[in-house]
């Protein structure tokens, strides 16, 4: 039984990663510091022989006696609310972080496979963003925090993997959703659902004509093992090309809901992106991979997931204390 170690693990993206690995046969190391994270996320693993949890901040030294043949770092804030308000512990997951577990990754013979995002194209003047595109990124603006920490994790990798001959892998992850995903985190997704189930109008910022693209969380899953286990060092996208303007996307959220809200408009954030859509050209070829799930059924199957939250996850408004996590 192979080992595998999945930073981040009580996050959305991590916590299913860990289910399909466990499923695969692996043997499941999940860390997490939980500065984001949720417990329960993983409570349904607490009881199963291949799963071990380490409670852990990537950003000090990591030590682990085992073998272990894959990594696959996944521990960083992702949605704006949380990196604006912890931007410096942000900046340093992604790099520290990052360091260090290449540097576990290089002391274990193991394969790493780092989480990166599609954010590294910033707001893009290329539509639709191939791997090749070097992005057009606000270094100093509110934003830069998440983006240049990526940006940074690539770069760190591709440098680890020409110097020291490391095993690794680069996903660049585009909006992905489903369930698990944080009600109150201030991404598109749960902030719609969210509003519809406690009856508020649903806020969409700027003009509504942004698009977006969603990739459901079974598919995102799917390409990213389908990657790790790939021969191919490079960025490669994976998300789902299907875009949609916000402004439509609301009033399939109020069809799917069947709720009665208005949409309301805010002002645009600042270098909040117009576009984002992804050429998964590169995917289709390297790893016969495309999204098979509509979104017509993955947005059903999210708002049932949402639907079985307590009343009070639903009207809990502040959502985390990051005071713990702030070093002075």
């Amino acid at each position: 039984m192979k080992n595998v170690l999945i930073t981040g693990a009580a996050g959305f993206l991590g916590s299913h990663l860990c289910d399909r690995f466990i499923k695969e046969g692996f043997h499941v190391i999940g860390m997490d510091n939980f500065i984001t994270g949720d417990k329960r996320n993983l409570e349904h693993l607490n009881s199963n022989p291949n799963f071990e949890f380490i409670e852990h901040d990537v950003t000090e030294h990591i030590n682990i006696e085992k073998d272990i043949d894959y990594i696959l770092h996944f521990a960083s804030p992702a949605s704006p609310i949380d990196y604006l308000k912890i931007p410096i512990q942000t900046l340093k997951v992604g790099s520290l972080g990052t360091h260090n577990l290449l540097g576990l990754a290089k002391a274990k013979k193991a394969r790493l496979l780092i989480a990166s995002t599609s954010e590294v194209y910033g707001d893009p003047l290329v539509h639709p963003q191939t791997e090749d595109y070097y992005g057009n990124v606000n270094t100093i603006g509110p934003r830069g925090v998440y983006d240049e920490a990526k940006r940074f994790q690539e770069s760190i990798t591709m440098a680890y993997h020409r110097f020291h001959g490391l095993e690794t892998r680069i996903v660049r992850i585009f909006n992905t959703y489903g369930p698990r995903m944080r009600l109150n985190d201030g991404r598109v997704i749960p902030a719609f659902m969210g509003q519809a189930l406690r009856g508020e109008d649903l806020t969409v910022f700027g003009d509504g004509l942004q698009t977006r693209s969603f990739c459901y969380i079974d598919d995102q899953i799917e390409g990213i093992y389908r990657l790790l286990f790939s021969d191919y060092p490079y960025p490669v996208n994976i998300g789902n090309p299907h875009e949609i303007s916000i402004r439509d996307f609301a009033e399939e959220i109020i069809k799917l809901t069947n709720t009665k809200q208005k949409v309301v408009y805010k002002e645009l954030p600042v270098d909040d992106p117009l576009q984002r859509q992804p050429d998964i050209s590169l995917a289709k070829k390297l790893l016969n991979w495309e999204p098979i799930v509509s979104r017509e059924e993955g947005m059903r199957k999210t708002y049932e997931y949402f639907q079985g939250l307590s009343q009070e996850d639903l009207f809990k408004k502040e959502h985390r204390d990051f005071s713990k996590h702030i070093k002075t």
